[in-house]
């Protein structure tokens, strides 16, 4: 039995610039964080010849080119297996469609199991390249390398996206800083699921296209990325609050899918309850409310009044794991 594990993740600056629909004519930046919610992938052998895959159907087939999931398909043929007398089950903390990045945590995590099954050695690096190839380039999707990155790596990481590759390093917090940061971030479910890609399409469009406005957008969104940068590595948390708020004017710009009445209701029950800044999390049109707070308790009171539900997390500076071998 082999269990591996991927974090999910919260993208703390520079959300949308890590699209190769950008990347490739303006370099993109980003600061992502991962928690300790995860995408777990088990895999095991078992006495039939056919593949058993197990998710929200299950599929039983001869071999893995058979499958209807394109994921669980093309990270198969990526790692060179077909799958015979192999049963895989994936599990997660956090439903899919809800901007936390379990996608690319699905492929990644999944693409580790099947190494590890294989016996190869695979650098976080790689691990995310292959998960981005997968999603990307052999299956179209209009989505960033963020999420890929980010749950191979773990941490508080920067990125910086070019045609030639990406570049990671770790944000250079203090530990006070780091704590205070853990403690005065607060997360809620907004009740609604979405696909990413239904609202990335349109960034995406607008940008090969080279729509102004949106490449306009991504530019401010990016130098709101390296301003965030530049007030938590000095340890300047209530400045990041208030980024991260245009952040969120600057993201809400991008598309009408990304927010709707009731998010906006519940962004500006926050903001005049405690929160300093804030912006929801993901591609937007649903999922998850972030916000940072230095007053948690009047926060908190404010939001379960209006019927959400706090998800508490932490941290993970592991990345994608294999958890039992």
């Amino acid at each position: 039995m082999i269990i591996t594990r991927s974090p999910l993740r919260i993208t703390l600056g520079g959300g949308g610039t890590d699209l190769p629909s950008y990347y490739n004519d303006h370099e993109g930046f980003l600061i992502a964080a991962a928690i300790d919610r995860y995408v777990y992938i088990t895999v095991h052998e078992t006495f039939v010849e056919d593949l058993i895959v197990k998710y929200a159907k299950l599929e039983r087939v001869a071999c893995a080119a058979e499958l209807e999931h394109p994921l669980i398909r093309e990270a198969f043929a990526c790692v060179g297996l077909t799958g015979k007398y192999l049963e895989i089950t994936s599990m997660a903390d956090i439903p899919a469609g809800t901007g936390l990045g379990s996608s690319g945590s699905f492929t990644t995590a999944l693409l580790k199991a099947l190494h590890t099954y294989r016996h190869n050695l695979v650098h976080s690096q790689e691990l995310a390249e292959q998960a981005c190839q997968i999603e990307i380039e052999r299956l179209g999707e209009p989505v960033g390398k963020q999420d890929q990155y980010i749950s191979a790596f773990g941490g508080l990481t920067c990125f910086r996206f070019t045609k030639d590759g990406v570049k990671a390093w770790p944000l250079a917090l203090s530990e006070e800083t780091q704590l205070n940061l853990t403690d005065n971030l607060v997360m809620y479910f907004t009740g609604y699921s979405r696909n990413a890609a239904s609202v990335l399409t349109e960034q995406n469009t607008k940008t090969r296209k080279g729509d102004g406005d949106m490449i306009n957008n991504l530019h401010h969104v990016k130098e709101l990325g390296l301003r965030s940068k530049e007030v938590l590595e000095s340890g300047n948390l209530t400045e990041f609050g208030r980024i991260l708020h245009e952040h969120w004017l600057y993201k809400r710009q991008r598309s009408a899918a990304i927010s709707n009445t009731n998010i906006d209701a519940w962004y500006d029950i926050a903001m005049a309850n405690g929160a300093i800044g804030g912006k929801l999390i993901g591609a937007g049109g649903g999922g998850f409310l972030l916000f940072y707070t230095e007053d948690k308790r009047r926060l908190r009171h404010a939001m379960m009044a209006a019927g959400l539900k706090e998800v508490p997390f932490r941290f993970d500076f592991l990345g994608t794991q294999v958890v039992v071998r």
